[in-house]
Formats: structure tokens, sequence, C-alpha cells
């Protein structure tokens, strides 16, 4: 969140989106709560978070794994999250740990 008011967008997230917040959206597509063209810019942080109460509350009939998702719920999540990592990579993203995490 750059703007204490509103979030950015995943799309102009920092890191290519590969950030919490990033994480609430993309399993929002996953689950259809928002669709995939929704990237939250403009949502407020009280937005984001009742996504996240939402996206939180489908995730827990499969225990938060994607091991135990359904098929069709499984290829949406791996089809999305190699999307975004593909595209953070190409934005400079790595997902190795610095000495600051």
């Amino acid at each position: 969140m750059t703007d204490p008011k509103t979030y950015q967008g995943i799309d102009k997230d920092p890191q290519g989106g590969m950030t919490p917040t990033g994480n609430i959206i993309r399993d929002a597509w996953v689950f259809g709560i928002i669709p995939e063209t929704e990237t939250c810019a403009g949502w407020t942080l009280q937005g984001i978070d009742a996504l996240y109460d939402k996206v939180t509350k489908a995730w827990a009939p499969y225990g938060h794994l994607v091991s135990r998702l359904p098929p069709p719920l499984r290829e949406r999540h791996q089809r999305i999250y190699e999307a975004a990592v593909q595209r953070a990579r190409t934005e400079g993203w790595t997902p190795e740990l610095d000495d600051d995490d």
C-alpha cells in the first residue's frame, strides 16, 4: 500500500504483486470472489481487509492447502500463480530472501 488511504492495484504493486495483498487478490480470483480483471485499484484498507476475510473463509474447507483443492480450483490456482510468478520475475522479482527478510 503506497497511499495510506487506497491500494494502487495488483498490477502496480511492488515486487510484481508478490506481496501479502497480491496473494489475497490472487486467491480471491481463484475462488471467484472477484473477477480476474479486478486489480483492486483504489480500494481502501477496509476493502482489502473485507476481501481477506472472504478469502480466509473460502480457504477454510481446504485447510488452506492447495493440495486439498478440488481439481478445477487447483488448476485455476496453478494457472493464476504461474502467470503471476512469471510476470513478477520479468519485473525483477526474485523469490530468494535477502538479509532484511
